[in-house]
This record gives structure tokens, C-alpha cells and sequence, in this order.
């Protein structure tokens, strides 16, 4: 069974983070809330939320990726972190899924894991575009282990182009008929 980690800090976009968990836990893969420090942690609407774990006690070799929700200051505080940095390095290195979503690629750019690569994020989140292929007509885009998106608006689509990288294709085609994508799409 694949495993993944969302990292959930301080002022994360809501959104974001649960749609990754509630898809990813539909199609039964192993998905972990991990936060930096307390058990607890706010969004940044206010909403508090019990992680599965703390990032300072695992064993990342477990995880087949992880997800950076944005919203502010949750993103900032994602790029602010030394054990962040070191767990997508890691995991970047091992060719695993990154995945970071509206101001969160910031975090990944400041990691140093964007350069020439295509992406996305919400407007103004990437400040060195010329150091990477920023594409703003997209929902989600994808190179190589890397999946970026735009914003809340995109977070269904972003979680379920998680779940199709990990290899669950018929769960990705059940769930995004399931949950109405392809309705909501026709209308786009």
C-alpha cells in the first residue's frame, strides 16, 4: 500500500490539505497528517485539526511522497521549516511525489527542486519564473515526481492527480466520476 504525508502547518489552506486526505483515503491509500510540532494545528479559517503525526518522529523511507497545502502563513511556515526542507529534499532525491499547491510551491522553489521544471501555483507565489516553466492556464501540472496546482478551486484535481501518479487509476476513474468531476468539467 502507498503511503503519503501532507504536512500541515500553522495557517494551512483548509481546503487544500483535506481534499488530498479525503481523496487519497477514499481510494485506501495511507495517508498521514503531519504536523511540525503540537498534536493540533489551526488552518487559516480557524478550523483545528488533529494530525496522525509529528514530522520530527518518523521515518520518511515510508512515504512515497508528500503534499504542501498553501494558504497563508501556512506556506511560509512550510518553507520556514529545516525538517521540511529536509524531508522533500529527501524525497525529491528518491524521486518520489512532491506535491504543493497555491502559495506552497514557493516552498518548494526556495528548496531549490523547481529549477527548469513546469509549474504552477496561485498568482504571484513563484518569484523566479525565469528558473522554471511557469504555467498559468492549467489546473495541475505535472514533471516528472513534481505536481503542482493553483489554488482551493483546484484542490480535487490536484488530489485526485496525486492519486493517478501513485498508480491507482481505476480508483482515480471511480472517485472523480463518484465525487461528480466529470460533471462539474462539462460545465468548464
Amino acid at each position: 500500500m502507498k503511503k503519503i504525508l501532507v504536512l500541515l502547518a500553522t495557517g494551512f489552506e483548509e481546503i487544500e490539505a483535506l481534499s488530498v486526505v479525503n481523496v487519497l483515503r477514499r481510494a485506501n491509500v495511507s495517508c498521514d497528517m503531519g504536523t511540525l510540532d503540537s498534536d493540533y494545528v489551526k488552518g487559516t479559517h480557524n478550523i483545528e485539526i488533529k494530525s496522525d503525526v509529528n514530522i520530527n518522529n518518523i521515518d520518511i523511507d515510508e512515504y512515497d511522497g508528500v503534499v504542501l497545502p498553501g494558504g497563508l502563513p501556512g506556506a511560509y511556515n512550510l518553507r520556514d521549516s529545516k525538517k521540511v526542507r529536509e524531508i522533500v529534499q529527501k524525497l525529491n532525491n528518491d524521486k518520489k511525489i512532491i506535491g504543493a499547491i497555491c502559495a506552497a510551491p514557493e516552498a518548494l522553489e526556495s528548496f531549490d527542486i523547481l529549477n527548469g521544471k513546469k509549474c504552477t501555483s496561485y498568482p504571484g507565489f513563484i518569484q523566479e519564473k525565469n528558473n522554471v516553466e511557469y504555467i498559468e492556464n492549467e489546473m495541475v501540472v505535472e514533471d516528472e515526481n513534481i505536481i503542482t496546482s493553483r489554488g482551493p478551486a483546484t484542490a480535487i484535481e490536484f488530489a485526485l492527480e496525486i492519486l493517478r501518479k501513485l498508480g491507482y487509476e481505476k480508483e482515480y476513474k471511480e472517485i472523480k466520476e463518484g465525487m461528480l468531476v466529470n460533471f462539474y468539467n462539462e460545465f468548464k
